[in-house]
């Protein structure tokens, strides 16, 4: 009898262990279920937004579930279309080149609508944003600026999609869009919890952002909110306030940093006929025209002016001799603020991490890697010092070898651009080798471009509020009865343990 007691109270426990997994797994369900209905039931939703740099226009289209438009972390680029031709600041110069360009902007318009469901065109917003080169072309020919934006604009009115607008942001502003794209892509900003509610993580950590152009380079990073100045800016994001410094250095960018160190090249040289470049590598040759250095707002024109002349640079890979022009360009004596970067600029000490893109990403890989990768290995602060000097020495002959896989009117670039971004960088940001491993180069993240222009299109189409709208599960009829139905399961199943115990006990 007693045998058979135990046996009895066995497969009681084992009944109500049964039906308490059966209530949790039954509720498990719901909430998949939700989120897959929901996703069905919005469909997806898409953006474009046009980056036209000083170097060229890409145009990039994001999508996203329709019904997580505010949320986190889902915007994702569907694709990437590099328009072939000039960049837009070079508009009106060579009708032959603009010709070209627009069939480049029609290409990847083409590509863009195929890869829309024709019933999303008209409610797809389209955005395009002018940096650093339209911002030196504002500063040069106003009209013809204006003019090359009104063409601009008739030409997207034309297509199918929501056009918004197509001007020239600030350099400010592009450092706290790439701010916000960095962090929106890392989770940074909230979290969801099981239920489908969102919240703010608990550490609250932002990252750093900083961006290398052609023609400009942003920094920007969260700091404490009781800092003011013209640098920075005070943001709500989802309920929360950020105090963001943010800073854009005109000319500072790769390419236009490049004229400002071949021009000290060219006025330091006895001979202008045949111009010795310890930027170049040993071995390299190469002829360049006038124009291509001093047709520019950021370098001065030097007495004489002659757009035709050309001027033949011969490499020397004299690695320090390099690393002291470059440091030429800066300032990085006067400051009238407790803490500056360079030129006299206002920078509190940075902190906490970094994520580096754009062009630092492209010139710390083909400096660290011998391969073409979009992940790069963490580097100590000495040895990418070390891996400078190495490229900088290394004979021309010799580094086309080893990096096959950079073009190689990139590459007779990158004894400069190495030292430039490490000078940018210790010099200039005064990252040091206990804050240097707090650096991340990267290209993309989650497999999405970093860059401004994922922020730009959030902040633009409202996709980040400024205060959080917490989404609730039950608004649905469907998933109320279901939630019904299932907390029933659940109150039945304390009925029979009450059962089971008053008959096992009495």
């Amino acid at each position: 009898m007693a045998s058979k007691r135990k046996v009895g109270y066995k497969c009681r426990i084992a009944t109500v262990l049964f039906l308490l997994l059966a209530s949790i797994a039954g509720l498990i369900t719901v909430a998949v279920i939700q989120s897959n209905w929901r996703s069905k039931e919005y469909g997806t939703e898409y953006g474009i937004v046009i980056d036209s740099g000083s170097s060229r226009s890409n145009i990039y289209l994001y999508e996203w579930p329709g019904a997580k438009e505010n949320e986190t972390g889902v915007v994702t680029e569907k694709l990437n279309c590099n328009v072939h031709g000039v960049p837009i600041s070079d508009f009106k110069i060579d009708p032959k080149k603009d010709a070209e360009t627009w069939e480049g902007f029609k290409a990847c318009m083409k590509n863009v609508s195929a890869a829309i469901p024709v019933k999303k065109h008209k409610t797809t917003p389209l955005f395009l944003g002018a940096t650093a080169g339209m911002r030196l072309l504002l500063e040069k020919d106003v009209k013809r600026a204006s003019e090359v934006l009104d063409n601009l604009k008739v030409y997207l009115q034309s297509l199918p999609f929501d056009f918004q607008n197509a001007s020239v942001i600030t350099g400010q502003e592009e450092g706290l869009y790439g701010w916000i794209t960095v962090n929106y892509l890392m989770g940074n900003f909230l979290e969801k919890n099981p239920w489908n509610t969102y919240f703010r993580p608990q550490t609250s950590k932002t990252v750093g952002s900083m961006d290398l152009g052609g023609a400009s380079t942003q920094i920007a990073f969260a700091v404490n909110e009781a800092l003011i100045g013209p640098d920075y800016m005070h943001v709500k994001l989802y309920g929360y306030p950020y105090n963001v410094y943010t800073h854009s250095f005109l000319c500072y960018g790769k390419n236009e940093a490049e004229k400002m160190v071949l021009d000290k090249v060219i006025q330091e040289s006895s001979d202008p006929a045949y111009i010795n470049n310890p930027c170049y590598p040993t071995g390299v040759n190469v002829t360049l025209q006038a124009s291509l250095i001093y047709d520019s707002e950021c370098t001065k024109k030097r007495k004489n002016y002659n757009s035709d002349r050309q001027y033949i640079m011969v490499g020397s890979g004299a690695s320090e001799q390099c690393e002291r022009v470059i440091k030429s360009i800066f300032d990085f004596t006067n400051c009238s603020s407790a803490h500056c970067s360079f030129n006299g600029v206002e920078q509190p000490p940075v902190t906490g991490e970094f994520m580096a893109y754009a062009g630092y990403f492209y010139v710390a890989r083909a400096l660290l890697m011998n391969t073409t990768t979009d992940t790069i290995r963490p580097s100590e602060y000495d040895e990418f010092n070390n891996a400078i000097i190495q490229l900088c020495d290394t004979p021309w002959s010799e580094l086309k070898m080893q990096k096959k896989w950079v073009n190689p009117n990139y590459l007779r670039t990158y004894c400069f651009a190495s030292h430039y971004i490490f000078t940018l960088l210790t010099n200039g940001y005064k990252f040091d080798s206990n804050t240097w491993k707090d650096i991340d180069f990267r290209k993309q993240v989650k497999n999405t471009n970093v860059g401004w222009s994922l922020g730009y299109m959030l902040s633009r189409s409202n996709m980040i509020p400024s205060e959080l709208n917490e989404v609730l599960p039950l608004t649905d009829p469907v998933f109320a009865a279901l939630i019904f139905l299932f907390s029933a399961l659940t109150i039945i199943t304390v009925i029979l343990i009450f059962i089971i115990l008053i008959r096992t006990c009495y």
